[in-house]
Order: structure tokens, then C-alpha cells, then sequence
């Protein structure tokens, strides 16, 4: 797919290939990159064409915002002016089914947050594997200070990460915190000057490809993330079974024999 066709089809998006990695730039900068319903239309549309044979040949996917001032600040707080009970559980449910898309992907996604992460683009940037941040990047769940909470999947995945005590703070209060502090606390992973930024995240991004077999790198995210949702019993039964049904994959006797003969593997993805 062209740089061309890609904007043309998933417009307010930005959708560009750099060889096996998907950059996918939220592109409403005069809006500090906020979610409205054109965006989430299509980041659905993304994630329905990762999933085609079209797009097999990809192995990971960067998630930014477009500008240096906001990843997404939030989601676009003028629809919610008319809601009716009714309409904001169907708005929450559609959020955290596109974010459980992300989430569950096979393909590992990584955030590179550029600027102010706020309410639904903090729930965006948890929904991805991890997070880097630029210096001058902001997180918080101000939705308390609207009246209203977290309903992409704040309240579920921020105490996963940094633990209930944490989280609680910040969906209380609706402060925000900086990058440094995210770090400190494990929200991010690393924090790194704006211009470095995407390069960065891209340097990450190939290590992995370059390294890792895309089956592998599925097992291990389905046993991440559904193994935090289980006692650890359960959860070792999941990491064994994951384990050996990759021995039916072609990458693992690929990897093996690879290794055995002293040689770069040559993963095919299956």
C-alpha cells in the first residue's frame, strides 16, 4: 500500500510502512490529536486491514501522535454534552472493544508518546505492549474534574500497571503527572528527548522483528496478558500449553535448527 493510499483510506490518520513496522500518527494536531468519532472509525478500519493477508508482512506497529504538543489529549468532550445514560455505556463499549483490539494483537505495538497523554489517549497508550515518552510528555485521567470516570479502560489497566494505590491517585484527583514521574512509577518504559523520540521507538521496533519469531511474540503476549488475569497456578498451565503448541509452528523448528547449525533464523510468521 502507497504512503498515498494509506492516508487517503484511513483518514485522520496518518498510515505509513517502514518496511515490516506500521507508524500510525493520530493527525488532528489543531485538536491536540483528540479522539472523535472519524478517529476511532479509522483506527478500526487499521486494525481490520492488519488482519488481512495484505498486510502479512508486518511485524510491529508504533502508535504516535502528530505535532510535539499532545499524543491524544482525550477524547473530544463536546459529544458528551447531550448523553443519555444509554449512549455513554455504548460509547465505553466501543472504546474498549477497539482497545482490546489493540491490546490483543498479535503483532507487539508500541506508544510513543509525544506530549500530553490525557483521559482516552493515557487509555490508548495502555492499551499498547509499552510506552516510551518524549521529555515533555504528560499523563493523567482528568475525567473526575468533568463529573464523569475513565471509560476506555482507565480504571482496569493503570492499577495493572502501576499499582492500585498509584491509579487511585491519579483517577481521583485528575492531576497530571510528567514524564519522569511515569517512568519512576512504571508507567513508561523509557524517556527520551522529543527528536529522539520515534527513532527510537523504530530502533526497538526492529530489534524485535530482527530478533524475535512473530509466533513467539504472540504466544508470549497472550500469556502476558491473560496470565495477569489468573492465579499463578492457571496461569503457569496457559505458559505451558502456549509453550508447546508453538512446537507445531514452523518458526520454532526453524529457530531450533537454526541454532543447532549455527545461523540466523529465517522466520516466516507461521
Amino acid at each position: 500500500m502507497s504512503q498515498s493510499e494509506a492516508t487517503l483510506k484511513f483518514e485522520p490518520l496518518l498510515v505509513r510502512e517502514e518496511g515490516p513496522v506500521l507508524v500510525v500518527t493520530i493527525n488532528r494536531p489543531e485538536a491536540l490529536n483528540a479522539l472523535n468519532e472519524p478517529v476511532l472509525i479509522a483506527l478500526e478500519s487499521v486494525l481490520s486491514w492488519i488482519g488481512t493477508e495484505k498486510a502479512s508482512h508486518l511485524r510491529a506497529v508504533i502508535l504516535t501522535g502528530a505535532g510535539e504538543k499532545a499524543f491524544v489529549a482525550g477524547a473530544d468532550i463536546k459529544q458528551f454534552e447531550n448523553f443519555q445514560p444509554r449512549d455513554a455505556t455504548a460509547f465505553a463499549r466501543r472504546g474498549q472493544e477497539l482497545f482490546q483490539r489493540i491490546e490483543k494483537m498479535n503483532l507487539p505495538v508500541i506508544a510513543a508518546v509525544n506530549g500530553f497523554a490525557l483521559g482516552g489517549g493515557l487509555e490508548l497508550a495502555l492499551a499498547c505492549d509499552f510506552i516510551y515518552a518524549a521529555e515533555n510528555a504528560k499523563f493523567g485521567l482528568p475525567e473526575c474534574t468533568l463529573g464523569i470516570m475513565p471509560g476506555y479502560g482507565g480504571t482496569v489497566r493503570l492499577p495493572r500497571r502501576v499499582g492500585p494505590a498509584r491509579a487511585r491517585e491519579m483517577a481521583f484527583s485528575g492531576a497530571m503527572i510528567s514524564a519522569q514521574e511515569a517512568l519512576q512509577m512504571g508507567l513508561v518504559n523509557r524517556v527520551l528527548p522529543q527528536a529522539q523520540l520515534l527513532a527510537t521507538a523504530m530502533e526497538t521496533a526492529m530489534a524485535i522483528v530482527n530478533r524475535a519469531a512473530p509466533v513467539a511474540v504472540g504466544a508470549i503476549k497472550e500469556s502476558i496478558h491473560h496470565g495477569m488475569q489468573l492465579n499463578e497456578e492457571k496461569a503457569h498451565e496457559l505458559e505451558a500449553r502456549l509453550f508447546g503448541d508453538l512446537f507445531a509452528t514452523l518458526d520454532a523448528r526453524e529457530g531450533t535448527r537454526a541454532f543447532v547449525e549455527k545461523r540466523k533464523p529465517k522466520f516466516q510468521g507461521k
